[in-house]
C-alpha cells in the first residue's frame, strides 16, 4: 500500500500538476500577445494550487517542468526563461496549513508576479535586445499574472469549501 505521505505518491502528484500545468499553459486559455512570442495563460494558477499543496521542491519542479514543456510545445526560445522563473515563482507560497488560501498565499502571486515580470524582462533584454519594452514586457506579464492570481484564488476556495488539503493529508 503506498500511503500519501510516500515518496512515489508526492512524485505521482507532482507528475500529475506538471501535465496539468502544460495543459493550462499551452493549450487551455492560450492567447498570444505581443510580438515577442508571449501569451496569456491559466497555467501559473496551477502552478500556484502546486506550491500550496506539494513540498517545495516538488513544486518547483512541477512548474519548471510544466511550463518548460509547454514553452518547448508553443513558445521554444524562451524555454530556459521559463524553467528558471516557474521555479523561483512557487518560493512565496506555504503549503503548510490545511488551507490553500491563507494569508500568506493571497499575498504570494503579487510577489510571484515581480519574479517573473523581473524574469522575463531580463530575458526579453537578452534575447531580443528590448531593453526599451519595459513598459510592455511588465505590462503583459500583469495581465497574465492576474488572471493566474483570479483562477488560483477561485479554485483555491472552491477546493478549501471541499476540505481538499484535509482529505489529502487523512
Amino acid at each position: 500500500m503506498i500511503g500519501k505521505k510516500s515518496k512515489i505518491y508526492t512524485l505521482t502528484l507532482s507528475g500529475v500538476f506538471a501535465a496539468l500545468i502544460t495543459i493550462f499553459t499551452a493549450y487551455i486559455g492560450h492567447i498570444p500577445v505581443g510580438v515577442n512570442g508571449g501569451y496569456i495563460h491559466f497555467g501559473d494558477g496551477l502552478i500556484y494550487l502546486a506550491a500550496t499543496i506539494l513540498p517545495l521542491p516538488y513544486a518547483m519542479l512541477a512548474g519548471a517542468i510544466g511550463g518548460g514543456l509547454a514553452d518547448l510545445l508553443t513558445a521554444p526560445a524562451w524555454t530556459l526563461a521559463t524553467v528558471i522563473i516557474k521555479a523561483l515563482i512557487v518560493i512565496p507560497f506555504s503549503n503548510k496549513t490545511l488551507r490553500i488560501v491563507s494569508k500568506r498565499n493571497i499575498a504570494a502571486p503579487v510577489i510571484a508576479y515581480f519574479i517573473s515580470a523581473t524574469g522575463y524582462y531580463i530575458a526579453e533584454a537578452l534575447l531580443f535586445g528590448a531593453k526599451a519594452a519595459i513598459f510592455t514586457s511588465f505590462t503583459g506579464s500583469f495581465v497574465q499574472s492576474l488572471g493566474s492570481m483570479i483562477f488560483f484564488l477561485m479554485l483555491g476556495t472552491t477546493l478549501d469549501k471541499l476540505g481538499f488539503k484535509a482529505r489529502m493529508e487523512a
